[in-house]
């Protein structure tokens, strides 16, 4: 009997093995995206989409000396946590987007709008930030910013590192140029925020792209492409393709999807975030 007791439990060893196997590449939604910026109602409905996780946003950011943050506040910061946790969902990242249309290189109180985000990324236990240059800052149409915002980016890898997390930058440069400013920086906690639609819609070679600048540079990607289609109807996007690059270069993280929804029906959340969610799982798990 207690052989084949050990014979058993042989067998079951590989099979514990896999059960415990991390998944590679995990799949979130953002709130922005889903209308419910810094909702606590955009949890369930990431849950019902069947993501891995949700991206937060950090709340507008205007005129004011930092964000929007309702996180800020004990009691939201708690019921989100525990919201996240009832429902088995991860937070990986918090977005900083208010920095889209604000100027990072320019504002003169981003110190406190970064502190502030790390401050609620330490409280919430989050590892990544969303930081986008945006129009302001692209460094393609006014490179005369490139001090100014390779000056702010040092400090913000200074302040993330002492923290312990990641700022990862969305920039318009292509990869080679990206790999440059990253070394000019020289922190590891900024990173490269990679978004698909940016090579896509300057005509560059995507896989080519993600190979220069290699997987220690890449914290996270956008998996998305522009408003036209969903993902699984793009004939810019072979996600197969995308899969096989990534594993090749060995990266895994977290997917995020941004866009890439029906212009036909552009404000239907679940029609195309669960569209997109679902084929995201099919290719990349």
């Amino acid at each position: 009997m207690k052989k084949i007791f050990l014979y058993l439990l042989i067998l079951a060893l590989p099979l514990a093995g896999m059960a415990q196997k991390p998944q590679r590449y995990k799949i979130a939604l953002i709130d922005l995206m889903l209308l419910k910026r810094q909702k606590l109602s955009a949890l369930p409905l990431a849950k019902e989409l069947n993501a891995d996780g949700i991206e937060i946003d950090m709340g507008g950011l205007g005129n004011r000396e930092t964000f929007d943050n309702k996180l800020a506040i004990d009691s939201i910061r708690k019921q989100y946590l525990q919201k996240a946790k009832e429902l088995k969902l991860e937070i990986p990242s918090l977005a900083m987007t208010g920095y889209y249309a604000q100027s990072f290189c320019g504002r003169a109180h981003y110190k406190e709008s970064i502190a502030d985000c790390i401050a609620t990324m330490k409280q919430m236990h989050i590892k990544t930030a969303f930081l986008p240059l945006g129009t302001e800052c692209d460094l393609r149409k006014y490179p005369e910013k490139r001090p100014a915002v390779v000056s702010r980016l040092r400090e913000a890898g200074r302040m993330a590192q002492d923290a312990g997390v990641v700022i990862a930058i969305e920039t318009a440069l292509p990869a080679k140029e990206e790999a440059a400013l990253l070394k000019e920086i020289g922190s590891p906690a900024i990173r490269i925020y990679f978004n698909f639609s940016n090579p896509l819609k300057e005509g560059r070679d995507l896989h080519r792209e993600l190979r220069i600048l290699g997987a220690k540079n890449i914290a996270m990607i956008h998996c998305t492409n522009k408003d036209s289609v969903w993902l699984q109807n793009d004939p810019q996007l072979d996600l197969y393709k995308v899969k096989k690059t990534l594993d090749q270069m060995k990266w895994s993280g977290w997917l995020v999807v941004e866009r890439s929804r029906d212009a036909q029906h552009p404000r239907e959340v679940k029609y195309n975030y669960g569209a997109n969610v679902a084929y995201l799982k099919k290719v990349f798990q």
